[in-house]
């Protein structure tokens, strides 16, 4: 299983020097394996990571919600305009309305030029919810998760290895916080034990209290969540676009002095690749 990040930044793109290093896309990570290639999220960086997967005549795209930074890309996803390719975009299920009628507010005139329904690949949609399939080589379990609508994180496994995407997400929510039985946290069976868990953390511990509720973590909370569910290494993503790459490194510098015992864990960063 490969993993490779083109999109970590959240809430809207940025650009400029300030955010060079860690990037400025938003969410789109891609997890490949054999011939199989999954795509977690359509925000910006999807556009680039289109650009360089030709070879892959089937592409799966999870989508862990419906805000505009984890769909704003899609429409400029290369793939989706070759009739050759069979394109699947997985969502979660909503009770209002459907993930055809969800996605074609937004891939429709006047905010976008091309129809859903009139792209050359004729996308598959499937609607999920805590759930459990296969993808090619690689099974799947989806869970709904804290975060304001219909949102979901996935947990990829292939053979043995297991990678955990929880983007968007607000575990440390609620009177007892992180402190209570793991099995009541939201989340936890999609990180539990993972080889990597990306997480959102775009707070720092001083903005998450002025911010609670929004359904995002502070850095410090997703650290603690990374304990608690015993990740192996952990990804803190979903970088606020008002963050530079110093003030980045600063938060990080603190979570780590605040975490005590805490599993290996870096910076989400465009570029970023692992092998598991």
């Amino acid at each position: 299983m490969k993993i490779s990040l083109w999109g970590v930044r959240g809430s809207i793109p940025t650009t400029g020097p300030e955010t060079e290093y860690y990037g400025g896309n938003t969410s789109c990570v891609a997890v490949s394996g054999d011939d199989s290639l999954l795509v977690l999220d359509g925000g910006t960086g999807i556009r680039q990571l289109g650009s360089v997967t030709p070879s892959n005549k089937r592409i799966d795209i999870l989508l862990t919600h419906l805000h505009l930074d984890h769909i704003q890309g899609l429409g400029f996803f290369g793939p989706l305009f070759d009739a050759c390719k069979e394109i699947h975009i997985w969502g979660p299920h909503s009770a209002s309305q459907s993930l055809f009628s969800r996605l074609s507010r937004y891939l429709s005139p006047p905010l976008f030029p091309v129809l859903l329904r009139d792209l050359p690949c004729k996308p598959h949609l499937h609607e999920i919810g805590n759930s459990r399939f296969e993808v090619g080589s690689f099974e799947v379990q989806s869970a709904y998760i804290i975060h304001p609508g219909a949102t979901v994180g996935y947990r990829v496994k292939k053979k043995q290895t297991v990678f955990a995407y929880i983007p968007d997400h607000e575990p440390a929510l609620g009177r007892d916080r992180l402190g209570s039985d793991p099995k009541w946290i939201s989340g936890f069976g999609i990180a539990e034990g993972a080889d990597v868990l990306l997480h959102d953390s775009q707070f720092s511990r001083e903005e998450y209290m002025q911010r609670r509720g929004w359904g995002h973590s502070s850095m410090d909370d997703a650290v603690a969540f990374a304990v608690l569910a015993r990740v192996k290494q952990l990804l803190l993503s979903h970088h606020d676009p008002d963050h530079s790459d110093a003030f980045l490194e600063r938060m990080f510098g603190s979570a780590k002095q605040n975490a005590g015992s805490v599993p290996a864990m870096l910076l989400a960063r465009e570029g970023l690749e692992i092998e598991l």
